[in-house]
């Protein structure tokens, strides 16, 4: 589906929050009626949330237009989504452009930022990297995190500009000191790496804290190896296991399969093949090799399952097709042990 980039942010549309008051809305209404701007535009607000007046999309949208038609950047914005998922209107993927364009054009930010996604997906228009970068940069300098992400991802990646790895965690550090939880665990991973600083494990691990104790799973399960690894911290396997088991639960397969080794091997909880066993299931079914080949040797060594060699074949043959050279040679050997 085309313009799908701009409807991850579905949650930003329409983004004020006000309330009015029926004498406030009868004074809103005869100004809107008079050509105010910025009433049509609170009116439009009003109808699409339901503040004061029955909720209607279509009413919403008309007064959106007719600010949006007098330059308001807000309500172009607004009218933009509106036609990007057809709120009150037919969606239209070119008219979201136009409008969100026209927003972009006059400096505001959120604006700014949908059409550096617009470019970078190459939705209703060419995808062209510098052009994304353009509007990223823009939305950036205005102090839109989500751009100033982007704008570290670019760096790094060479995107529309240089590769850049200073320049990547310059970006990375401004939107991660804002809160962003995916700028906060690429800034961990550039200490970790020493991309474009010098490595320090104390600092990345610092980031990826912030990110993990946001609810991000990739980070739990990084700041899971860095207790497991001993890197920047003490090494401390309880802490690994915690760190691992929130972002198992939460569906990470490199965690599953590193709860299922930790209870496999002991460490950090109670030795239980059992649950080793369940935790290697559920990265196993989702494509993870390591976890494939650890079920398949639990099944032929009937630990924490029933002997069964025809279920061990099957799980050591899917990662053995993945490449997973442990796996190969246990079925080529028949060598099922660790």
């Amino acid at each position: 589906m085309k313009f799908k980039g701009l409807l991850t942010g579905v949650a930003r549309l329409f983004g004020r929050s006000k309330s009015c008051g029926q004498d406030d809305l009868s004074d809103l209404r005869q100004k809107a009626e008079q050509g105010d701007a910025k009433a049509q535009f609170d009116l439009g607000y009003a109808y699409y949330s339901g503040a004061g007046v029955p909720q209607d999309d279509k009413e919403a949208v008309k007064w959106f237009r007719l600010a949006a038609e007098q330059g308001h950047a807000e309500a172009q914005y607004n009218l933009g989504y509106a036609y990007a998922l057809g709120v009150g209107v037919s969606q239209n993927y070119a008219e979201a452009a136009k409008w969100h364009r026209l927003a972009a054009e006059q400096g505001y930010a959120k604006a700014q930022f949908d059409m550096g996604v617009t470019y970078d997906l190459g939705e209703v228009v060419p995808q062209d990297y510098t052009e994304s970068v353009k509007w990223y940069r823009l939305a950036a300098e205005h102090g839109e995190a989500e751009a100033q992400c982007k704008m570290g991802a670019k760096y790094y990646a060479g995107q529309g500009v240089p590769q850049d790895y200073t320049e990547a965690v310059k970006w990375y550090r401004l939107a991660a000191e804002q809160g962003h939880v995916k700028a906060q665990l690429l800034l961990g991973f550039s200490y970790a790496l020493g991309e474009g600083v010098s490595q320090d494990y104390t600092e990345s691990e610092k980031w990826c804290r912030l990110a993990a104790e946001q609810g991000n799973s990739e980070a739990q399960c990084v700041l899971g190896f860095i207790y497991h690894d001993g890197k920047g911290v003490s090494q401390d396997d309880d802490e690994a296991v915690k760190w691992f088991r929130l972002a198992a639960d939460q569906g990470a397969v490199d965690a599953q399969y590193q709860l299922g080794n930790a209870f496999y091997l002991g460490e950090g909880v109670p030795q239980d093949y059992t649950a080793a066993v369940n935790w290697y299931r559920l990265a196993a079914e989702q494509g993870n090799a390591d976890a494939q080949c650890g079920l398949g040797r639990a099944y032929h060594l009937g630990e924490g399952v029933s002997h069964d060699d025809k279920e061990a074949v099957k799980w050591l043959g899917l990662a053995a097709e993945q490449g997973h050279s442990g796996a190969r040679t246990s079925l080529d050997w028949g060598r099922f042990s660790r």
